[in-house]
């Protein structure tokens, strides 16, 4: 098969920056996630059946069965997965995306992004905020409480917000909030207020109750990460653009479920994943928690990377430094490693502290595997254990492995 590698690359990273992602609602997830049914339930990062999990992602799944009803204890949850009544299967597999556990369940209400560019869409939850909460496998009856406020009062009142306009560019807003110091992954401070601003407007024009228009606005606005899932969603409905590219070596998703890595390229199969063990990030804990409390990195927040913001994006926000270790310094030379293996530079997405060169966008196996250079990634840090939650934050980098695997598939595929 003859093939010119280079050409398909600039196919696949051409439709990651051309891409425009418009959040245009909120709905239950069965009602606009394709294939997503009753006892089905998604999760972050590549396939994992139950046995192997982490204690994050049960928890999270046994949360979700308590909330959607498909369960009324702990115990007969995890019958209920250990005998299969229940199916798992990865967020990615479905257009959407979930930080750390992911964990999406038939009922939950979900952000609705439109690619206005290319006509694909993808899907996340909404943010909990901190401290316990599903996405780092707690299920207290408090942590169920907060989902069904969000389902309840949070998710219609967003829903009707943005039924009023023609959606919100999160692209414009990603690009906005990283000449405001945020890197789009692990500091969001910036875009979440950002997005407060509007929403705001439009949620005042939609509530009719004082009390409730307080409640929500007051959630968005004490979260600093209420923007990240939609973020998310973008960067998914960015790469998925590029996914499908006949020859191309660019990398569209990169996931993690707590005990595997795992990426898939554009050249290759829709499915296709390659995986090895998740590594365990190095970073700064918060107070009583040590490197040995940590859990193998977890979540699909890494799909911002993927598309050329996160730690890709780490020089445009100094002070990231202060949640994940190092220095400004440390900061910029991060960004300045993933140029080199990527093989664009994003046309809206800029960092003035490099005089607004832009960010690096499309990870090509190729340099990943002849430089030994693998991704950046800023990520939060979960406990081992399930419900206790977010222990930290820090960097992580994929194996090696896993863009070796993909570069042999790759070869044998195209017979190179």
């Amino acid at each position: 098969m003859s093939i010119n590698i280079d050409q398909a690359n600039a196919t696949a990273v051409e439709r990651i920056m051309s891409a425009r992602p418009m959040l245009t609602g909120v709905a239950a997830a069965r009602d606009v996630i394709p294939g997503m049914r009753d006892n089905l339930l998604l999760h972050a990062g590549p396939p994992i059946e139950w046995g192997r999990m982490s204690g994050p992602l049960r928890g999270a799944l046994i949360g979700a069965m308590l909330f959607e009803g498909l369960a009324k204890s702990e115990t007969e949850a995890v019958t209920r997965a250990e005998r299969g009544e229940v199916v798992f299967e990865p967020c990615h597999h479905h257009g959407a995306v979930g930080p750390m556990a992911g964990v999406i369940s038939a009922s939950m209400k979900v952000y609705v992004i439109e690619n206005v560019e290319h006509g694909n869409k993808s899907f996340s939850n909404l943010n909990e905020g901190y401290g316990k909460v599903l996405r780092y496998g707690a299920y207290s009856e408090d942590v169920l409480k907060r989902l069904r406020w969000m389902n309840d009062v949070l998710g219609p009142a967003l829903a009707d917000a943005l039924s009023l306009g023609s959606g919100i560019d999160l692209r414009a807003l990603i690009a906005e909030a990283l000449h405001m110091g945020d890197e789009g992954h692990n500091r969001n401070k910036a875009g979440s207020l950002i997005y407060l601003k509007l929403i705001a407007p439009l949620i005042a024009k939609v509530v009719k109750d004082d009390a409730v228009e307080s409640e929500v606005l007051q959630f968005i606005g004490d979260n600093a990460l209420s923007v990240l899932n939609p973020v998310m969603a973008a960067c998914k409905a960015m790469t998925d653009a590029a996914h499908g590219v006949e020859g191309s070596t660019i990398v569209t998703s990169m996931a993690r479920n707590g005990t595997d890595f795992g990426i898939r390229v554009s050249g290759l199969g829709e499915r296709q994943w390659f995986t090895a063990p998740a590594e365990i990030p190095v970073g700064l804990f918060f107070s009583g928690f040590t490197q040995a409390d940590a859990n193998p990195d977890i979540g699909d927040s890494a799909i911002t990377e993927t598309a050329g913001i996160g730690g890709f994006a780490m020089a445009t926000a100094p002070a990231i430094v202060t949640f994940v270790g190092g220095t400004p310094r440390d900061a910029i030379n991060a960004t300045l490693e993933m140029y080199e293996i990527t093989s664009a530079e994003s046309k809206f997405f800029s960092m003035p502290a490099l005089d607004f060169r832009g960010t690096p966008t499309g990870i090509d196996i190729r340099k990943v595997v002849e430089l030994g250079v693998a991704p950046r990634i800023n990520t939060g840090i979960a406990h081992k254990n399930a419900g206790v939650g977010q222990v930290g934050a820090g960097l992580v980098r994929p194996p090696l492995k896993i863009f070796e695997d993909a570069l042999v598939a790759f070869a044998e595929k195209y017979n190179l």
